[in-house]
């Protein structure tokens, strides 16, 4: 009866043993999939919110389209809408820049914006593209080329990410086995 009692005891010590292991690793996974991706997330937006400044067109939570007239330690004043109504909020009801690649030193009338979108009508229905119109079109397309490298850059962090979890999995296996 006693070898029986000892046997049993160091087996249900090295279960035990393991499924803190496993249960680690689980956690590590957990950490490196899940918790790092949204901290990363919101230091960012906590980045685009401090960075605020007078003439950033933004978007809110509830989708809300302005521009910044004010900013405050905690609060911003925006001005919506054709009657430039001013509306004060939280910088924590921002959910980003509406124009994120454009500045706020390019803020232009809404009537030389109304002329050039009708100049670029004029070009496409004449066949003939504008120097506006290129210049226009080489600006988009540096804007995209810098998305891709962004999300190639993104891309690859994650599958770093996902092989250091896979590397963590595989040793917890093999602390299993052996």
């Amino acid at each position: 009866m006693y070898i029986a009692y000892a046997s049993t005891t160091g087996t249900t010590q090295t279960g035990g043993w393991m499924s803190w292991v496993l249960i680690l690793a689980m956690f590590a996974v957990l950490y490196f999939v899940m918790i790092r991706p949204q901290n990363k997330r919101d230091k960012e937006a906590r980045n685009m919110r401090n960075n605020l400044k007078p003439g950033d067109e933004i978007v809110t939570i509830g989708g809300i389209y302005g521009k910044i007239v004010r900013v405050t330690e905690d609060r911003v004043i925006i001005m919506v809408g054709s009657e430039k109504t001013k509306l004060e909020m939280a910088k924590s009801a921002i959910s980003g820049l509406a124009n994120p690649s454009s500045s706020s030193s390019s803020s232009s009338s809404s009537a030389s914006k109304a002329k050039d979108t009708a100049a670029d009508v004029e070009a496409n229905v004449a066949g003939k593209p504008s120097p506006k119109n290129i210049k226009k079109l080489g600006a988009k397309k540096a804007e995209a080329e810098e998305v891709v490298e962004e999300a190639k850059d993104a891309a690859e962090a994650a599958a770093e990410e996902v092989a250091e979890a896979a590397e963590v999995i595989e040793e917890a296996a093999e602390d299993l086995k052996g």
